[in-house]
Parts: structure tokens; sequence; C-alpha cells
């Protein structure tokens, strides 16, 4: 049994694409997954199951929304040892008490020509960011909500992305953690 993180791009996000957090959760654990939890209502659920291709796991729950829903989210899922690897990958470990303003998206898969350049040219004087083969790592000091750069960020970088802040990103971890540390009761 494996436990894994599902990220979802642009569910319940600016009164759009509406989805109960309970509703979701009781649609996935309709599919077979086990001790199914959620985190706020912008789509960060923590789940188990034995299936091992997470493309699969992806196509699964996105189709199981489609006919439940007038849309069909992207979800991308990760097993949780690469979520802590992303984690733990963070380059500016130095403001991560400033856990509102540090953020990780989350690649849908790997950048093959992102565009640096562009990203140098709209940032924000007081923005920092990387970019590694699965996630962009970025510290906006000024809040996203001001940042050019995450407002062209898909586009720049080339792939769908999914962010969330650092806060979220250690409640999702700790949520991960709890579950192994049931099951192993």
């Amino acid at each position: 049994m494996y436990t894994y993180i599902a990220l979802f791009l642009g569910i319940n996000v600016g009164g759009r694409h509406r989805i109960k957090m309970t509703d979701l959760r009781l649609l996935l654990k309709d599919l077979g997954l086990e001790d199914v939890n959620s985190y706020i209502q912008s789509g960060n659920l923590v789940f188990r199951s034995e299936k091992v291709d997470t493309s699969e796991l992806s196509e699964k729950i996105s189709a199981a929304i489609a006919d439940n829903y007038d849309f069909k989210p992207k979800v991308l899922i990760l097993k949780k040892e690469k979520f802590v690897w992303d984690m733990e990958a963070n380059p500016f470990p130095e403001v991560e008490s400033d856990d509102r303003r540090l953020h990780v998206f989350f690649l849908a898969e790997k950048a093959e020509n992102p565009d640096i350049a562009g990203m140098e040219e709209v940032k924000n004087d007081s923005e920092q960011f990387e970019l590694t083969e699965n996630a962009f790592y970025l510290y906006a000091p000024d809040g996203v909500g001001h940042s050019k750069l995450v407002s062209k960020l898909d586009r720049l970088i080339g792939v769908p992305t999914t962010g969330r802040n650092w806060r979220t990103i250690r409640k999702i971890r700790e949520m991960a953690n709890e579950l192994e540390k049931l099951v192993t009761l």
C-alpha cells in the first residue's frame, strides 16, 4: 500500500469548478482509494492505494469528477516520498518561516523549454525563484497576488503547474506522515 498526495489544478478557485471536499473524499473512496483525507478547500488530498501508476490514478480520479460534475480537472498525483523529496529540495530554506510567501509549484510534467529569461524579465525585484526538473520554487515577499511571474508561469514554463504555499506543503506532509503512523499501528 502506498501513500499518495493528490493536488488538483483549478478547483474551488474564484468560485469556479466547485466541489465540496466531503463530496470529493467520498468520490475517491468510491473509487477504492483508502484513508482519504483533505486539507482546505483548494484540492489537497492524501490517500492510500495499492495502485502504482500515478498517471492511471490521476486519470481515474479526473474521469470520475467529469462523470459527476460539469468539468474535468487535471489532478497531479505524487507518491509521498516524491512530495517529501521536492520539499527537501527547497532552494530557499532560509525563508521557510515566511510560509505564506514561499511557494512550490509542482510541474505536471518535465519542462522541456522553459523561458527562464522571460521569467527574469517579469519577476518583481524582490522575488527569487528556481526551476528544477519537478518543481518551481518561488519566494514572493510581496505576495503572489502581486506577482506578474505567477500570472504567466504556466506559459513561461511550458507545462501546467499547481502551486501551494509552504504552510500548506508542511500540513500535507504532516497529514501523510500521520496516515502512515495510523496504518502501522
